[in-house]
């Protein structure tokens, strides 16, 4: 269990590693074009691996529910978002609203139980973790419009 949990604090170290290279990336060519070319590579890395180290699986996309394949557009849209919006308001800025973002809808997803996802009820550690996560929103970007005031 630890070491998913690592992975996945990996993976965001990755996501803002990726948000301030492509926001730059994004003021010389343009977001659209960045977003393609962070998608054209990931898609060919992404068929190498599948090639090489995918194991074959019992469903393919013919036999899967449709709706399972819509999962893709939420990734183009926290992309585009993301190039946006890190050369206007700052990595921090952008990645703590994406993270409020995502608990969020994970915090309805888990109390609804939607999506095919075990249903798990909204508590008071739950609820102090979305207010933490307010306020850090709140003073990180108070702090960047100082910076920006001087």
């Amino acid at each position: 269990m630890i070491l998913i949990i690592i992975l996945a604090i990996a993976s965001g170290m990755a996501l803002s590693t990726q948000a301030a290279i492509n926001g730059q990336l994004g003021e010389k060519i343009g977001i659209v074009k960045t977003s393609l070319i962070t998608f054209g590579i990931a898609t060919v890395i992404t068929t190498l691996l599948i090639l090489f180290f995918e194991p074959a699986q019992k469903s393919n996309l013919l036999t899967v529910p449709k709706w399972q394949l819509t999962g893709a557009f939420f990734g183009i849209l926290y992309l585009i978002a993301m190039v946006a919006s890190v050369p206007r308001v700052g990595i921090a800025v952008a990645t703590v609203a994406t993270i409020f973002g995502q608990m969020m809808m994970s915090m309805i997803i888990d109390t609804q139980g939607w999506l095919g996802n075990a249903p798990i009820a909204l508590n008071p550690w739950r609820i102090a973790a979305m207010v933490c996560i307010s306020i850090a929103l709140f003073f990180i970007y108070k702090s960047n419009q100082a910076e920006l005031e001087r």
